[in-house]
């Protein structure tokens, strides 16, 4: 049959993963980057995945699909309950309360990451989650270093990671524009100890500098062992 259904430009498509996130029918998936309509039967036609883009990349089109499924979606829903929009299987929440300590323990820890992709190099600049946000900018390995990372320094945060060692080109530019665009509440730096961690820290010096905002920022060093220095 002849009907609309959503269209995805895959140029313009950044992978952040919001697309996926607001299609309510699982129809969209994260692919190698990228957003992707994986099951046509699925989409509904009615866009709520539109407004979700930053970049535009989805629009209408009326072609040959197939019908659209309630029955398939149901079915989806239920044996997708932890799957997260980026396509990546999902972890069961311990019954623990946000905030708590974690035990030491448990194989299921909640997740306190708040938004989808984290990465600096594929965050958009300007998304929904910036406004009022405080920011957390964080080299890769703190959080493996740290045991309690998501409960102590993601928690109420919007989160940025990056490796200044391994990523190419400065991450100064990028956070410009997110400090510069956004209603940024708060800026905190963790960072490891070790010397090449110092890019991220200076990236972000920077980048509050040039926004010409006045921010609270603050800076956290992890040692190798796993432990706050300052």
């Amino acid at each position: 049959m002849v009907r609309k259904i959503i269209k995805i430009d895959e140029e313009k498509c950044n992978g952040c993963g919001l697309c996926a996130a607001a299609c309510h029918e699982g129809a969209i998936e994260m692919i190698n980057g990228k957003a992707r309509l994986t099951k046509e039967d699925h989409c509904d036609g009615l866009g709520d995945c539109l407004p979700a883009c930053p970049t535009e990349a989805i629009s209408f089109e009326e072609r040959e699909a197939p019908a659209y499924n309630e029955e398939a979606v149901k079915q989806t829903k239920r044996t997708n309950t932890e799957k997260l929009p980026c396509g990546c299987p999902g972890t069961k929440s311990a019954t623990i309360k946000r905030g708590d300590p974690l035990p030491v323990k448990s194989h299921y820890i909640s997740s306190c990451l708040q938004q989808w992709p984290c990465q600096i190099k594929l965050v958009p600049v300007n998304a929904p989650y910036f406004d009022g946000a405080k920011l957390l900018i964080a080299a890769d390995c703190t959080a493996y270093a740290y045991g309690n990372f998501h409960n102590d320094f993601i928690r109420n945060h919007i989160t940025l990671i990056g490796c200044p060692k391994l990523d190419e080109g400065d991450y100064t530019e990028k956070l410009t524009a997110i400090i510069k665009n956004n209603n940024i509440k708060s800026v905190k730096v963790v960072r490891m100890e070790v010397p090449c961690c110092s890019g991220i820290e200076n990236a972000t010096k920077r980048a509050l500098q040039t926004s010409g905002k006045f921010i609270p920022w603050s800076v956290v060093t992890i040692s190798t062992d796993g432990k706050i220095l300052d």
